[in-house]
């Protein structure tokens, strides 16, 4: 059986990394090479048959920069949800976010640059940004 599981994810693993994915800790992770609004990169990892990258470690947190992530609190304000319809239980705010600066309508959750782990910062959704896909691998 563990021989079965690792030639499946050396198959994986290659063509995925042909079509410019990235495997990491039991998922498949496809960066942006271009910078869409929030929807439109979520609309992007689903025709992948992914989904916007979901924070479930400090490693994953660390890993990734100036991206848009699958946190949103477009359903209800301040009640804030991953794409696969969890709501949030740890979190990477930076300072006083999420905010909704200036009573901008600030839906869509982004990885900042600001040097620092807690980096999360609430932008309006029709910004464009670059955005992570992730790919569960389930064997």
């Amino acid at each position: 059986v563990y021989f079965f599981k690792v030639s499946i994810l050396l198959s994986l693993t290659d063509q995925y990394s042909q079509q410019g994915w990235v495997y990491f800790k039991h998922s498949f992770y496809y960066v942006s090479p271009v910078k869409k609004n929030w929807r439109d990169s979520r609309q992007e990892c689903l025709q992948r048959g992914a989904d916007l990258v979901i924070i479930n470690s400090r490693d994953e947190q660390v890993s990734v920069r100036a991206i848009w992530i699958g946190l949103t609190d477009s359903e209800t304000e301040d009640i804030w949800k991953w794409v696969d319809g969890t709501l949030l239980s740890t979190s990477y705010w930076f300072g006083s976010e999420p905010n909704n600066f200036g009573s901008r309508d600030e839906d869509c959750v982004e990885l900042g640059v600001y040097g620092t782990e807690m980096n999360w910062n609430d932008a309006p959704c029709r910004f464009k940004n670059f955005w992570i896909c992730e790919k569960m691998l389930v064997l």
